[in-house]
C-alpha cells in the first residue's frame, strides 16, 4: 500500500454525533415556533450535513425563515448541541479497532473537521481523542474558517502530518467533505453508516462499517480527479 496517512472527518466517522446535531436543529425550530413540512425539514438537514456551524446556520436562517441574526442562530444551535453532547456522544462502532489496525501498519493519523474550536474541545474531552491522534486534531479555525467543501483543512492536516495529499486517505461521511478530500487530491473512503447513499456518491470507495475496509487492497487515487 502506497498510502502513509489516514485523515478522518470527525462527526459521523469518528464520533456518532449527527443525531445530536439533527436534534439540536429540531429543538431550534421549536424554540422559534417554526413548523416545517417533513420533506422541507429533511431537505434542510440534507443540505447542511458536513458543513461548518456558520454555514449550517446561514442555510437554516434562509430556508426556515428565521428572523434572528446569523450569530444568534449559530450560538443557539451550538448551546443546544452542547447540552445533548454530554449524554449522547459516543465513538462510532468499530473505530477504535480500525485505528489500532492503522497503528499496526505504522500509518499516521489525523483529524480534519469543520467543527469550531468550542465543539472540538467538548468532543476531545468527552472521548479523549488525543489518545488516538495526539496533537493532530484540526478544526477549521486552523484555516481561517474555510470549511469543507474547500480543501484547505485537508491540505493543512496533510502538511502537519508531513505527507503529500496523494499519500493520504480521507474518511468522510458527507458530500461536502468528500468534495473537499477529492479537491485536495486524496483517496476518499465514503463512510455510509447513516445509510445516505447520496452523501457518499463521489467517494472512491463506499463502506457502511469499518470492518469493510481492506487496507491491503486499496486502489491508488485516480489521476484524473477531481
Amino acid at each position: 500500500m502506497n498510502y502513509r496517512a489516514v485523515i478522518f472527518d470527525m462527526d459521523g466517522t469518528i464520533t456518532d454525533t449527527e443525531h445530536i446535531w439533527h436534534e439540536a436543529f429540531k429543538q431550534l425550530l421549536q424554540r422559534h415556533n417554526v413548523s416545517l413540512e417533513k420533506n422541507h425539514e429533511l431537505a434542510i438537514l440534507h443540505k447542511i450535513t458536513g458543513l461548518g456551524l456558520l454555514e449550517k446556520s446561514a442555510i437554516i436562517k434562509e430556508l426556515a425563515g428565521l428572523q434572528e441574526s446569523l450569530e444568534v442562530i449559530a450560538r443557539e444551535k451550538l448551546d443546544l448541541a452542547k447540552r445533548l453532547y454530554g449524554q449522547h456522544i459516543r465513538l462510532m462502532n468499530g473505530f477504535a479497532d480500525f485505528h489500532k489496525a492503522l497503528q499496526a501498519r505504522q500509518l499516521k493519523t489525523g483529524v480534519a473537521t469543520n467543527a469550531d474550536d468550542e465543539t472540538l474541545e467538548i468532543t476531545k474531552r468527552a472521548l479523549k481523542l488525543e489518545h488516538f491522534f495526539g496533537n493532530h486534531i484540526y478544526g477549521i479555525s486552523r484555516v481561517n474558517n474555510m470549511g469543507k467543501p474547500n480543501p484547505a483543512i485537508y491540505l493543512h492536516a496533510a502538511r502537519m502530518l508531513g505527507e503529500k495529499p496523494e499519500h493520504c486517505i480521507a474518511i468522510e461521511d458527507s458530500a461536502h467533505g468528500i468534495n473537499a478530500a477529492r479537491s485536495a487530491g486524496m483517496f476518499c473512503i465514503g463512510f455510509n453508516a447513516a445509510g445516505q447513499d447520496e452523501q457518499v456518491a463521489r467517494a472512491h470507495l463506499k463502506v457502511c462499517s469499518y470492518d469493510e475496509i481492506d487496507l491491503d487492497r486499496l486502489p491508488l487515487v485516480p489521476k484524473s480527479q477531481p
